[in-house]
């Protein structure tokens, strides 16, 4: 799973040496520049020279990052895919578990225990499966791939901090396929700069450590931007006659004007009722509805993916005894073909919508909602046949 924190993505390669190959060509040549520009950085040729000398180009982490078909299903198939009851049930019983991990991270990092529970399953089913590919070879043919190496270059100098403190092997050390290492997948760069040493051996071990893993999460999650004490996520009703082109989170409100414009908690009563939030309605003015919190844009920071970030964020809810979410009416969504033939039309119109991937992201649903309400359509953000064939 992808793990693009904030100051990953800031990441230019000013530091690189000029004449350094940023991508592409032959590989042996490109490894060879990053051992020069290790050694420019300050590190020791012995140990550039011992952390490069196993790496090998991997075609299946190329086959793996353009294989991402699942974030085109639509939020109800997916969130209902991977919450499982097993999910929910081992989610209990790592509560109780490792309840005073749990305490110290509420209590010293602010962020609340299903949180940390919902990425803990959905990242490596609470470490059962954290990936086997070689996490410098995934790292090094990534920086190789001209698709996006400035996420991933500097991931391979971080790696190599790693090594010489003693908590990474160029040979053994594996993860998943973007990099990510451990129970909670983080990236060498966030280890390095969040990794908490949770058990008190004197090393960041997130791989069989739970108690360094969810620490670190946590500690990376309030360095994103996490508020203490503050909800996240909260399942709503909404009256008939909202306007709809004003849901999205792109609009925030005051809970309370929520209130005033008839939205309800589904079950009890809605929190923070001075904070400011945003009405979800992950597929449209039928389907599931939640009031969006500011703790719910920091989930963004950790993927990327809109039905990733709602399904955990959600799942986070039900690990603290919320209710299964009320479907209502959700239809499907488009295709995945249409789904590129709605986007080229939204670039065509001028809209930014992040690439056409045939995904339904954050950038499209705002793209979607801009062309609803102009052509006089429920301006929900969830495209129909509807809106495709009229744009």
């Amino acid at each position: 799973m992808r793990i693009w924190s904030a100051a990953l993505l800031a990441v230019t390669l000013s530091a690189a040496p000029a004449l350094a190959q940023q991508c592409g060509g032959d590989f042996s040549s490109f490894v060879n520049g990053l051992r020069s520009e290790a050694v420019s950085r300050g590190h020791s040729q012995a140990n550039v020279d011992a952390f490069f000398r196993s790496v090998r180009f991997d075609q299946s982490v190329i086959n793996a990052d353009r294989r991402q078909g699942v974030f085109q299903l639509p939020f109800t198939e997916f969130s209902r895919r991977v919450i499982s009851q097993n999910r929910i049930t081992n989610g209990a019983r790592n509560s109780q578990r490792y309840d005073a991990v749990f305490d110290v991270a509420e209590r010293q990092f602010g962020v609340s225990r299903g949180v940390l529970l919902a990425f803990w399953a959905l990242e490596t089913d609470y470490g059962a499966v954290q990936g086997d590919f070689n996490t410098l070879n995934a790292l090094v043919t990534l920086s190789h791939d001209c698709r996006r190496p400035q996420l991933f270059r500097p991931q391979i100098f971080a790696a190599l901090e790693l090594f010489e403190n003693g908590d990474f092997d160029p040979a053994t050390t594996t993860g998943a396929w973007a990099g990510e290492i451990g129970m909670v997948q983080m990236l060498p760069e966030d280890i390095l700069t969040r990794g908490v040493d949770g058990d008190g051996d004197g090393h960041v071990t997130l791989k069989t450590s739970p108690a360094d893993a969810l620490l670190s999460g946590a500690n990376m999650l309030r360095g994103l931007g996490w508020r203490a004490n503050e909800p996240w996520l909260v399942e709503i009703t909404v009256p008939d006659n909202l306007d709809w082109a004003q849901t999205g989170l792109d609009t925030t409100r005051r809970v309370s004007e929520w209130e005033a414009a008839g939205i309800r908690a589904r079950t009890g009563s809605l929190p923070g009722r001075n904070l400011q939030a945003s009405v979800l309605l992950p597929q449209g003015r039928n389907g599931p509805a939640f009031l969006a919190y500011p703790n719910f844009n920091v989930f963004f920071e950790w993927n990327q993916s809109f039905v990733y970030v709602t399904t955990a964020a959600y799942f986070a809810t039900r690990l603290e005894g919320a209710p299964v979410y009320n479907a209502g009416g959700a239809t499907g969504g488009l295709s995945p073909d249409q789904m590129r033939q709605l986007q080229q039309r939204l670039v065509a119109r001028g809209h930014d919508v992040g690439g056409v991937d045939g995904i339904l992201g954050r950038m499209t649903r705002a793209a979607v909602q801009a062309e609803q309400q102009r052509l006089g359509l429920p301006a929900d953000a969830w495209p129909t046949v509807e809106l495709l064939r009229a744009l």
